[in-house]
């Protein structure tokens, strides 16, 4: 598997992915570029007042400076989503109490979901990040939709209890983005552009 790649054998310069996430790890592998995977080890508390653009914008920095402090000469990617309820940031639930308690609170709402990548190397001194808005409409959800879905699905580690590649597209009325793997976890679209400038041969 890509992400298996030691980086001694790699060609050019390294990539690491500095995130644990199983969807963004999915989402990388499409490119079908060998890359490693590290923990970003960033404390995601927000800060007092922080909206959720800036949130996501921070920790997906914060998270790709991290792990290139571990790996200087590497193209690392870090990325980070949250969950914007009218400005309000809704964050991963955790248990199912949580997730019944967001998904009744977002239902017949609209919800942007801000996923922000950063690709950071030091030896390079490249630094570029972006982000993606995605704009998701729920349907107005029965109590009895919301439990048979995260039974279904348990997606307590996805931020607004939302898996969209799964079951969870049918709590939604409609989605708005021009990044359509963002939802997922990591705009590609993006992730591509600044990997390409960093010097990351995809193709």
């Amino acid at each position: 598997m890509p992400q298996d790649a030691p980086l001694s054998t790699l060609r050019g310069r390294p990539v690491v992915l500095g995130s644990t996430s199983r969807y963004r790890r999915e989402l990388l592998a499409r490119l079908r570029i060998p890359f490693e995977v590290a923990s970003p080890e960033v404390d995601e508390t927000p800060h007092p007042g922080e909206a959720p653009p800036e949130l996501a914008r921070r920790l997906a920095l914060a998270k790709a400076r991290a792990v290139a402090e571990r790996h200087p000469k590497a193209v690392v990617i870090g990325s980070d989503q949250v969950a914007d309820l009218a400005g309000e940031a809704i964050g991963k639930p955790g248990t199912h109490d949580n997730a019944v308690a967001q998904l009744r609170r977002m239902r017949g709402k609209m919800v942007v979901f801000q996923t922000a990548v950063a690709v950071v190397c030091l030896d390079s001194g490249f630094v570029q990040q972006d982000i993606a808005a995605v704009r998701v409409r729920f349907r107005d959800l029965r109590d009895a939709e919301i439990e048979a879905y995260l039974h279904a699905e348990q997606p307590y580690d996805c931020a607004g209890s939302a898996k969209s590649e799964g079951l969870g597209i049918a709590l939604l009325e409609s989605i708005d983005s021009d990044d359509p793997t963002a939802l997922v976890g990591l705009p590609l679209i993006r992730t591509c552009r600044m990997l390409r400038a960093a010097g990351v041969a995809l193709l």
